[in-house]
């Protein structure tokens, strides 16, 4: 099942910035060496953030609304838990973002989060949920530790999914495409028939090669493979933030 990008559905957009600059007085030769000396940090203490730039709590304050709690249900196109992403591939993340923000998957909510963030913040996004995977991470199996019914097994060799997810579908060829091992096996359903929709203008994904695996199944036997990946071991978690526990 090749590039299956795990997408960020339904997120609540709630971008918190706030930029404070002061500037010391210099009305005196005469009050110069205490302005100087009251400018110095103190020893130890952190840098004050360069140009203004934002902390990453604020980056990622849209993201944790969804994302950062358990369990959390989005409604559009349907009923599913949103994904989870705290240990996912950090370039997977930014490629999903770009895809949101071009418009190649279609998703209002998303659409909007993603086209409001640079460049630099999507990059910092996502190197701080693919962190969260690196302090816990699983020593998982080189193959899949659980095996699948014959008419699974059949569906999978079709669809060639270790062929770019890897063979325990949690360690990709190539971390531009998505861990799923592990993931909510009701997002995984609701991205396979995106790919099938790819001329949905709402919550259609446009992926050639996607598409081209998606449609050869029924909605069916998505949900079945859909199913499987979810109940194999991955590395793939939510790390909710204090607020949410």
């Amino acid at each position: 099942m090749t590039k299956l990008l795990i997408t960020l559905f339904a997120l609540p957009v709630a971008w918190v910035t706030g930029f404070a600059q002061a500037q010391a007085p210099a009305s005196s030769a005469a009050q110069a060496p205490a302005t100087q000396a009251a400018a110095q940090p103190k020893k130890g203490a952190a840098a004050p953030a360069v140009g203004g730039a934002r902390s990453i709590e604020a980056k990622i304050a849209a993201c944790v609304g969804c994302h950062g709690i358990k369990g959390y249900q989005a409604s559009f196109p349907e009923v599913y838990k949103v994904p989870m992403i705290a240990g996912q591939s950090a370039k997977y993340i930014v490629a999903a973002l770009t895809e949101y923000k071009q418009g190649s998957r279609r998703h209002p909510t998303m659409r909007s989060v993603a086209t409001a963030l640079p460049d630099q913040d999507m990059s910092d996004i996502a190197s701080y949920f693919e962190s969260l995977g690196k302090d816990t991470a699983v020593n998982l199996p080189a193959t899949a530790d659980k095996a699948p019914s014959p008419q699974v097994a059949g569906l999978l060799q079709k669809a060639a999914c270790v062929s770019c997810h890897g063979a325990n579908f949690a360690r990709p060829i190539d971390p531009s495409y998505p861990k799923i091992a592990g993931q909510h096996s009701d997002y995984l359903f609701v991205a396979l028939k995106a790919y099938k929709s790819d001329s949905n203008p709402s919550a259609g994904r446009s992926n050639g090669i996607m598409g081209a695996i998606a449609k050869q199944f029924s909605n069916a036997e998505l949900k079945a493979l859909a199913l499987y990946v979810s109940s194999l071991e991955g590395d793939l978690k939510t790390v909710p933030e204090n607020r949410f526990k």
